[in-house]
């Protein structure tokens, strides 16, 4: 800790304050008399991640649906029209940003902050490894398209295609994040995304 402070040009506190949240989120592990240990991420890591994603956004886009205030759909608007500016700059870092925030906007418009909140933090234990599919698997145009099918159904007021889209999105997404991280074959991650029947 001490190494790193220095390294960092800080004190220990706010680095050992750093490492626990760390900790806290299951990226690092304390270990006695040898430090602090980066922790991998495993494949049933990566399927926690996504079903718990599945579990959560789905029902909550259903309710969102119902519920879009006008000021909460312009501002999901915007952040697909700012996704179409990165595309075409093939910006990922900048689409990134305005994908977390275009599903954050649909989870706050549920109505629930702290169901917005957990989701980007299970986010965040993807997004923080480096993990991305966004041109590996798949380009940052396939993605804006499958928000184009979720954005239409919320314009429509269809809770039932909206859930249908984001289910969709997200086991995509899970799949292919399984497949690359892990070299596996398409078809045990796909295996894993069948598996989930429930909405």
């Amino acid at each position: 800790m001490q190494s790193l402070a220095q390294e960092l040009g800080v004190s220990r506190t706010p680095v050992r304050e750093a490492l626990i949240d760390l900790a806290a989120q299951g990226m690092v592990r304390f270990e006695r008399n040898r430090g602090v240990r980066i922790l991998e991420t495993s494949t049933h890591d990566l399927e926690e991640i996504f079903t718990l994603r599945v579990l959560l956004e789905v029902p909550a886009i259903r309710r969102a649906t119902e519920q879009f205030t006008p000021a909460n759909l312009a501002a999901l608007r915007k952040e697909f029209a700012a996704q179409e500016r990165a595309v075409k700059a093939e910006d990922e870092a900048r689409f990134m940003e305005h994908d977390r925030r275009f599903h954050q906007i649909i989870l706050e418009s549920c109505g629930n902050r702290r169901l917005a909140n957990f989701v980007d933090r299970l986010r965040d234990l993807i997004h923080t490894r480096g993990v991305s599919t966004a041109g590996r698997s798949r380009t940052l145009a396939d993605i804006f398209e499958e928000h184009r099918a979720i954005l239409e159904a919320i314009e429509d007021r269809d809770p039932n295609r909206a859930a249908k889209a984001m289910r969709e999105h997200v086991l995509r997404t899970g799949e292919l994040v399984i497949t690359q991280q892990d070299g596996l074959d398409s078809s045990e991650a796909r295996a894993w995304a069948e598996n989930l029947h429930f909405d």
